[in-house]
């Protein structure tokens, strides 16, 4: 008799106090039978949960068995699946995706999502673009910030009071992942109004529920193409944009003529066929797979 084929398994590894229920969910909508998350997580850890998580399975276990790495810092993320990887013995190898926070998931749809309305609404590119990240700091800021300029944008983070914690952040992942961030602070609305007015690209990723850029900000934009903001709870970041908006014009930029806006739905619908389809990558690849921001925004342009 045909031996049963192994129940599919998902290790989730967190270094916060709480494996995130979002996360849990989309392992399990994505295929997986099992799913064990694992919270307290330190860095010296990892590779000893990974590697009694890879021998107790056997050859055909492995191809049935996936690492998800969550958390909250980005850093701290990219650490733990260096760490995951160079925890594997072949043929023991098993694949693994970082999205901390839904960072990286989110992030690259944001941008991939940007970028199509840049082209198909003005005819550019992400190269060369003058790009502002608002809320630039946190971690779905960096992320953004990362992939854009990694695209080739001229990328400002901006942080709402502290320069030297703006600089700070873009020089660390600057030297971490080769991008050329810039980092800057913004306390009042003069201080946008000289950021907007050269900028072609704006991304919101300010925390939820704080109004970012008013009308008033947005009409000193001179030369705005695409703004994106993911802020879903009212209100929004950026005024005149609504969560369902993919293209709709950006009224209050009454000095860039042809600015669109790209609301937090349009934005999450990408974020969650990207989730899913990486989650469910780490079951179906031939070879094993080590998933950041840069494979998510991969993805999520073929999604957009």
């Amino acid at each position: 008799m045909e031996k049963a084929e192994k129940r599919s398994v998902l290790h989730m590894l967190d270094p916060m106090a709480h494996v995130s229920p979002f996360d849990i969910n989309m392992a399990v909508d994505a295929g997986f039978d099992l799913v064990f998350p694992s919270d307290n997580v330190q860095l010296d850890q990892v590779n000893g949960l990974v590697q009694d998580a890879i021998f107790s399975r056997g050859p055909s276990g492995v191809k049935r068995t996936g690492i998800f790495i969550g958390g909250r810092d980005i850093g701290v993320a990219l650490n733990m699946l260096e760490a995951a990887q160079k925890a594997m013995v072949p043929p023991f190898v098993v694949s693994v995706l970082s999205d901390p926070s839904g960072a990286f998931t989110t992030a690259a749809a944001l941008v991939a999502c940007v970028e199509r309305q840049l082209k198909s609404r003005h005819g550019d590119e992400l190269k060369g673009a003058q790009a502002v990240v608002f809320g630039g700091t946190g971690p779905v800021g960096i992320a953004t910030a990362v992939i854009a300029s990694l695209a080739g944008a001229d990328v400002t983070i901006v942080d709402p009071f502290n320069i030297d914690h703006a600089l700070d952040k873009a020089n660390e992942y600057n030297e971490r992942c080769g991008s050329s961030i810039v980092g800057t602070y913004a306390s009042s609305d003069a201080d946008k109004a000289r950021l907007l007015a050269q900028a072609d690209v704006i991304f919101c990723t300010a925390k939820a529920g704080v109004q970012v850029l008013n009308a008033s900000v947005l009409s000193d934009a001179t030369q705005l193409k695409v703004a994106g903001d993911v802020n879903a709870v009212p209100p929004l970041g950026i005024e005149g944009i609504k969560r369902s908006h993919d293209g709709e014009p950006l009224l209050h930029a009454v000095n860039s003529p042809g600015a669109v806006g790209i609301g937090a739905l349009a934005v999450g619908d990408i974020k969650y066929k990207l989730q899913h389809a990486l989650l469910g990558s780490l079951l179906t690849s031939e070879t094993p797979l080590y998933l950041d921001f840069r494979r998510a925004f991969e993805e999520a342009r073929r999604l957009v």
